[in-house]
């Protein structure tokens, strides 16, 4: 209701209208036609509309609107709903999503103010990013005192190359623990020829090991060996790791070092790793932090950016007062929408059958092949 009534106060009711929703709609997925029918929700959007249901009844030209435009909150529950309706546009009404009639609002998830002057950002990168643009107004890196300043277009390279290695470590973190990636970046590197030298390989783990030591957080216990492939006569990596007293282990091998992620942690350490000397520094107007580590002066630059800055998340659309709501997600001058197209029926139809359909099954075996890259669940 509280996102219903900000949006029936904030719309132009010249050519406006807006159907509030309680709680999730009936799943047509499962549901029989005659049950579907007699969903107050499901009649209720039959209503508004005005072109029918059913193979008899639905006619497209009837349509009372010409974009139908589906808002939901910005968490799972949100995206539940907006997956059912999806659904329910999709298997009843098909041809309003060929025509392009369907779209989904996109109402911002950060609004971000210092003194009078605010901004509203889309999600957390277009934050990342408006800080980090901030955090390198009038930044510089000194190598030493005496070197002339890393800034402007050369410091967002650096910033630009770290955060792209900071992602790849993100996304492999499902496969590889991330303190072991970074003390990849940091320490020395296995190219793949040295994997058929033993001592090499040894080399290497030790001062893993050794590294790891220092950077594993409190109640982690990281030892690294050797372990030989029989079949390539190579030699790898193992990283064990003690934690909560159960232990596991990793194996890194010729895949991991021969990919293009490992290569890109490489190049990162090349680059930033004897950068900054003994007495080099970072400066952000005035102020002055002395480290040799980027990461460090990084994270020192984006405090600084922050400070004097009210970041507020929305995270329903109830939050927002009618104005605002106006303003960020239904004025048609600034608002961002998506288009539901079906570019593909075939893979559209699979994917609904899969998620919402009543076979056990293939959502199961969906859920097993993807469980390692879930981003946001829901227990």
């Amino acid at each position: 209701d509280s996102a219903g009534g900000s949006a029936k106060q904030g719309r132009n009711r010249k050519y406006q209208a807006i159907l509030p929703l309680k709680g999730k709609i009936l799943n047509v997925e499962k549901a029989r036609f005659d049950k579907m029918l007699g969903s107050a929700e499901v009649g209720t959007i039959v209503t508004a509309l005005g072109c029918g249901i059913g193979k008899e009844e639905f006619n497209p030209d009837k349509l009372r609107y010409h974009s139908i435009i589906i808002m939901t909150d910005a968490d799972v529950d949100g995206s539940h709903i907006r997956t059912l309706l999806l659904t329910f546009f999709f298997r009843q009404m098909r041809e309003l999503v060929e025509r392009g009639h369907i779209f989904i609002a996109q109402p911002p998830l950060y609004k971000i103010a210092k003194g009078k002057q605010h901004q509203y950002l889309k999600d957390d990168e277009a934050l990342n990013q408006y800080l980090t643009q901030s955090a390198l107004e009038n930044a510089s890196i000194f190598v030493n005192p005496e070197a002339p300043p890393i800034s402007g277009s050369g410091l967002e390279e650096l910033v630009k190359q770290y955060r792209g290695v900071a992602a790849t470590i993100d996304r492999l973190s499902r496969l590889y623990a991330p303190e072991v990636l970074w003390e990849m970046v940091y320490g020395d590197s296995l190219a793949l020829e040295q994997m058929q030298d033993e001592q090499a390989v040894s080399i290497f783990t030790d001062k893993i090991s050794e590294r790891l030591l220092s950077a594993a957080p409190k109640g982690n216990k990281y030892s690294v060996v050797v372990r030989k492939d029989n079949e390539r006569q190579l030699f790898f990596p193992v990283v064990k790791l003690l934690a909560h007293g159960v232990e596991s282990e990793t194996e890194y091998h010729h895949e991991f070092f021969s990919s293009g992620e490992y290569r890109s942690l490489i190049a990162l350490g090349e680059t930033i790793n004897a950068l900054i000397e003994e007495d080099g520094y970072f400066q952000r107007g005035e102020k002055v932090l002395h480290t040799r580590s980027f990461a460090e002066g990084l994270d020192w630059l984006m405090g600084e950016a922050r400070r004097g800055y009210s970041v507020q998340r929305y995270k329903g659309l109830g939050e927002m007062n009618p104005e605002q709501l106006w303003e960020t997600t239904m004025d048609p001058e600034v608002r961002r929408m998506l288009k539901v197209t079906i570019e593909d029926a075939i893979a559209a139809d699979q994917i609904f059958t899969t998620l919402m359909g009543d076979q056990v099954e293939p959502r199961r075996e969906f859920i097993e092949d993807n469980a390692l890259s879930v981003a946001n669940l829901d227990v």
